[in-house]
């Protein structure tokens, strides 16, 4: 590791301890990554964005730090918040190792435990972001109103404004939304990550599976699930056994995938085009 003297200065005037090297880290479509040393030991991650949104990386330390809240009984561990301000955040760094199925055991219990911390309503006190897009988190009484209103609704339109989806699937979308209030059960609102694809968890070295880069909410513990599912995450089949066995799934949980899929799908395809405004359409297409 060698030092970056600006990245160092700034960490250095956030956390109030000197940087003694830093080293860039692969990976991530949005923010830079640097891994930090510190005078007194400590190895963190530091991601910089310098057009970073109004409110974009204290969201994200929000949402570290009410997750973090569940891990201290049980829930998946996440990286600790060391600072944060307008243009980047600083965690503690979680040394990578790899998937196995213990792990994806321990995962799927932990995440029925971060879930069954629970949250005060479908939604936050404050809005956040998916990627760059922002994500509106003004809470509803139901799930199905919140998934329509909060989560499909607003993405589908993006998409249409942005041409990344045909009026007829926008249409196909639009059908099942209005199936919404009787596909979509309502349970106790969970303490969700709310952007818990593959890519955001981490397999560490200590042999546990921790959760980064939420967009945490109050919402139906489904979604996490299926979101899982929608890029293939090592192991699925053995974290969905344990979480069940700690927490049961309701009956129909695996029908309604397709469903909880649509935002994370409406999302992408307004972000970055391609074929997942197609694929949302298609996700619903026989409900």
């Amino acid at each position: 590791m060698t030092r970056l003297p600006l990245v160092a200065r700034r960490a250095e005037a956030l956390l109030g301890t000197a940087v003694v090297a830093t080293a860039p880290v692969a990976g991530g479509d949005i923010c830079t990554a640097t891994r930090l040393r510190l005078n007194d030991g400590t190895t963190a991650l530091m991601k910089t964005h310098p057009h970073a949104p109004e409110g974009f990386f204290d969201a994200e330390a929000r949402g570290l730090r009410w997750l973090a809240e569940a891990s201290a009984s049980g829930g998946v561990p996440v990286p600790d918040v060391l600072g944060a301000d307008h243009e980047c955040v600083i965690v503690r760094w979680v040394e990578p190792g790899k998937a196995t199925p213990d792990a994806a055991a321990g995962f799927g219990r932990a995440l029925a435990a971060t879930h069954n911390a629970g949250a005060p309503a479908y939604g936050a006190e404050q809005d956040g972001f998916i990627g760059r897009l922002p994500l509106p988190n003004r809470t509803a009484p139901t799930w199905a109103e919140f998934h329509a209103t909060r989560r499909v609704l607003p993405y589908l339109k993006l998409a249409r404004d942005r041409e990344a989806i045909s009026e007829d699937d926008a249409a196909t979308v639009e059908r099942a939304v209005g199936r919404f209030t009787n596909l979509l059960p309502d349970e106790t609102p969970s303490r969700l990550h709310g952007d818990l694809w593959n890519g955001n968890v981490l397999w560490g070295q200590d042999g546990q599976a921790h959760m980064i880069d939420p967009a945490a909410y109050g919402g139906h513990r489904e979604a996490d699930l299926a979101m899982l599912a929608l890029f293939g995450l090592s192991h699925l089949q053995r974290v969905t056994a344990a979480y069940d066995e700690v927490s049961p799934l309701a009956d129909g949980w695996e029908d309604r995938i397709a469903i909880h899929q649509l935002f994370p799908l409406l999302a992408h395809a307004a972000m970055f085009g391609g074929g997942y405004g197609a694929r949302a359409a298609a996700a619903v297409a026989d409900l």
